[in-house]
């Protein structure tokens, strides 16, 4: 794909909540805290004084008005808890190799880092995007690429099976229906799909 592109930015990577039973289960087994974020609604607080019971959550000296966010303590001790209830999320993003308590959602990161992040992805789900300039077209506005491993594709319905992956690649919407755009794809060599709206 490098070859292709004129210019890329670099990995953009974005972790996926914990949201299966699969996916819990190897948290617990694979990493030691997970991020909780909680809508702050009163039909959530027993399930967080359960988790202050058990000592496994520690909250954030600083809260957001509208929901909490905590450091969740991994244990076998509690699976009896799952599935989780509606309006709490539990996520690896700030919990190494997928990021940091001063981790942002938007921040970059380097190939090697990204490599670490799939090395212990397992059921996990992660979607990398890069924007680029693809070599030999007129505009690059939303061009780019986007990896989606064991994970829905965010701008689209169809769900890729645990253990595949897929790429996508974006011409931008204003090239990638003309002749320019047709004739790009033709001559990339690449063993594209059928194409979607706008990629």
């Amino acid at each position: 794909m490098r070859d292709l592109a004129d210019w890329s930015t670099a990995p953009w990577p974005r972790l996926d909540p914990i949201s299966t039973a699969e996916q819990y289960a190897y948290a617990i087994r694979s990493f030691r805290t997970a991020r909780m974020v909680v809508d702050r609604e009163p039909r959530i607080f027993p399930f967080l004084d359960e988790l202050v019971r058990r000592e496994a959550i520690t909250f954030d000296a600083e809260q957001p008005r509208s929901w909490l966010t905590a450091n969740l303590l991994l244990s076998p001790g509690l699976a009896d808890l799952w599935p989780l209830p509606g309006g709490v999320m539990l996520s690896l993003d700030t919990t190494l190799p997928f990021g940091t308590s001063d981790s942002e959602a938007e921040d970059d990161a380097t190939e090697e880092e990204l490599d670490r992040m799939v090395s212990v992805l397992g059921p996990l789900s992660l979607d990398v995007s890069w924007d680029c300039g693809w070599r030999g077209l007129s505009e690059s506005k939303d061009c780019g690429r986007q990896l989606c491993l064991n994970t829905v594709r965010a701008k689209q319905t169809s769900e890729l099976p645990l253990g595949q992956f897929g790429v996508w690649i974006s011409l931008g919407p204003r090239v990638a229906w003309t002749p320019e755009g047709q004739t790009w794809v033709r001559v990339s060599g690449l063993p594209l799909g059928e194409p979607e709206d706008g990629w």
